[in-house]
């Protein structure tokens, strides 16, 4: 396979890309020999994942740089760009929590997460926690605690915070400075390591509302002494030069590989994160794919410590950051302890790793066999409604055998009447004519959940948008639960084991389009009999139909809602007149 054009690559660094027939990208990687790392594709065996890929490979593009490190950051480059769907690291990744001092205009806290930590270099920023809660906790302790700014925008006069002295009333009030820079250095010296500073405030306040006899308060402040003791007592570890550092291991088999990721701060372990992922090729490159994607968008400390394998020049490069490693010493211990962690949590996640994949991968493999085409993107379809009242549709996306909720869409039908095919119809082109308007990814598969009106409507419409895409239908019985796949070009019936992993597959896919789609149908129903109230009254127009859906959400909260309430949005002539309006339409339908 791909003889004569493997013995055109050059033996230099670079990234390549596979395409699939569609003339896709599926698949980006770098090799600091091209021909080499291309023809172990192609030549001997290949498991997992990267069977599945390369059994989708029509041809593959290369491009030549002067050295690894230009070819890594094209890599980068080319996968953000094209998000190939076999490039798995960059799916479902995320920053972490991190808590944020400001001190202009007005000194506050609050926690965050911020997509690329380095637009933000200008904060000070404190973690990375990888429990929220812990992090939510104590910036709530530090507000109360501390007279710092609560509010978002800034009021015309005092609010309840300055009552009680948990703001300095910086809206209306001359702040003295030297007090901010005073409790600015507190707060900042506890975030970096110092509890005794809060747990000696706790203290005193605890001890304060002891001999005024307020134990509930004291009990309450002495819980919270508790909480900061058990969250503040990190792990020491044997070294002492109170470095901010990473230290980053990995463990890898049976096709998996286990980073593990440990956060020192100040001399403390103050967290640690795991993730596995399946291996598409050369480990060590995936680990390094994602060590760069990390720091792309999470905290840089002064020092990474890793593993000998992984190429830190290449990396200090890429990232302008540190990275050393060390086979002896103090360092070597945290590293045999990082590893340790990595192969425990491999080993003790492995069997239900593999069940997760027999659920969906396999499922999905399984589901391209019965149909006979390769199956990566499913585009589910249903529609909802009421006597032909508030149509709605709903798409639901499902890629390797999981769903995939940010491609999830919903859709408001023009067709104002109970006729399926219509409606089809309609969602079906807006869909994808978009899709070929946008040029964004198109499914492997449609599934529509109805019989042969829906697979009619859906086939006649790609016709039209000249697209070639398989539809199936999923077919309810009488009691409403999954009974059959309906093939869109013979409308025969597969005959598929209810017992089978395909068959839960396919009842689950079904399942969650009917959810979405019920939950959007059931919200827009909502708006819509607000609307339709609305417009019966006077001195309603459309900006304050607007402003009491977004307000109250409901016919129901509306009609509890007091006079005063109401008075928020429209003025009290108003109010009463929509009181009194709905006081009497709900005695006539009760």
């Amino acid at each position: 396979m791909f003889k004569e054009e493997l013995n055109l690559v050059p033996h230099l660094p670079g990234s390549y890309q596979m395409y699939n027939k569609d003339n896709v990208i599926i698949y980006v990687g770098k090799a600091k020999d091209l021909r080499n790392r291309l023809s172990s594709y192609f030549i001997g065996k290949n498991t997992g994942k990267t069977a599945l890929m390369v059994s989708e490979v029509a041809r593959f593009e290369y491009i030549v740089t002067n050295s690894e490190l230009e070819a890594f950051i094209l890599e980068l480059n080319l996968i953000k760009k094209y998000d190939p769907r076999y490039n798995i690291l960059l799916k479902d990744d995320k920053s972490y929590p991190y808590i944020e001092y400001n001190r202009e205009p007005f000194p506050s806290l609050k926690v965050v997460r911020y997509l690329n930590i380095k637009n933000h270099k200008n904060k000070m920023l404190f973690g990375p926690f990888v429990n929220v809660y812990a992090a939510r906790r104590i910036v709530n302790l530090i507000n109360r605690l501390y007279p710092l700014k609560k509010c978002d925008h800034m009021p015309k006069n005092v609010c309840l915070y300055y009552h009680i002295g948990e703001c300095l009333g910086y809206c209306v009030k001359n702040i003295d400075k030297e007090k901010i820079l005073l409790m600015e250095k507190e707060i900042i010296s506890f975030l970096k390591g110092n509890e005794d500073v809060i747990t000696n405030k706790l203290l005193e306040k605890i001890n304060f509302y002891s001999e005024q006899l307020n134990f509930e308060k004291a009990k309450e402040l002495k819980d919270e002494l508790e909480y900061i003791k058990v969250v503040m007592e990190r792990q020491r570890v044997e070294l002492h030069d109170n470095i901010d550092r990473d230290i980053i291991n990995y463990y890898f088999d049976n096709g998996y590989l286990s980073i593990e990721i440990f956060f020192l701060r100040n001399g403390k372990l103050v967290g640690h994160n795991n993730k596995i992922i399946p291996v598409m090729e050369d480990y060590i490159n995936e680990l390094e794919y994602f060590i760069a994607l990390f720091y792309n968008k999470n905290e840089r400390p002064k020092e990474v410590l890793v593993n000998d394998n992984i190429n830190i020049n290449l990396l200090s490069d890429m990232l302008n950051m540190k990275f050393v490693t060390s086979l002896k010493g103090s360092k070597k211990k945290l590293l045999d302890m990082v590893y340790k962690n990595a192969k425990l949590n491999l080993e003790n996640k492995l069997t239900l790793l593999k069940k997760e994949s027999a659920n969906t991968s396999n499922a999905n493999n399984e589901l391209s066999k019965l149909l006979g085409i390769n199956i990566y993107r499913i585009d589910v379809f249903d529609n909802s409604n009421i006597f032909g009242t508030f149509n709605v549709s709903g798409m639901v996306v499902f890629k390797d055998g999981k769903p995939s909720k940010s491609d999830y869409r919903k859709y408001k039908i023009t067709v104002d009447k109970n006729d399926d095919y219509n409606t089809m119809k309609e969602v079906i082109y807006r869909r994808y004519y978009r899709c070929l308007v946008e040029k964004s990814e198109l499914p492997d598969l449609i599934i529509v959940d109805g019989g042969k009106s829906q697979i009619h409507a859906c086939m006649d419409t790609l016709r039209e948008l000249n697209l070639n895409i398989k539809v199936c239908g999923l077919v309810k019985n009488d009691k409403h639960r999954t009974n059959d796949l309906m093939d869109g070009d013979t409308l025969n019936i597969y005959d598929i084991d209810k017992t089978s992993s395909l068959f839960h597959y396919l009842t689950r896919i079904q399942d969650e389009v009917h959810r979405y789609t019920i939950n959007y149908h059931r919200t827009v129903r909502s708006k819509g009999a607000i609307s339709s109230i609305l417009d019966n009254i006077e001195g309603i127009g459309n900006v304050r139909k607007k402003e009491l859906i977004k307000k109250f959400g409901s016919v129901k909260k509306i009609s509890n809602a007091t006079i005063e309430e109401l008075e928020s949005v429209v003025p009290r002539n108003i109010a009463i007149k929509l009181k009194s309006y709905l006081d009497n339409f709900n005695k006539k339908n009760d």
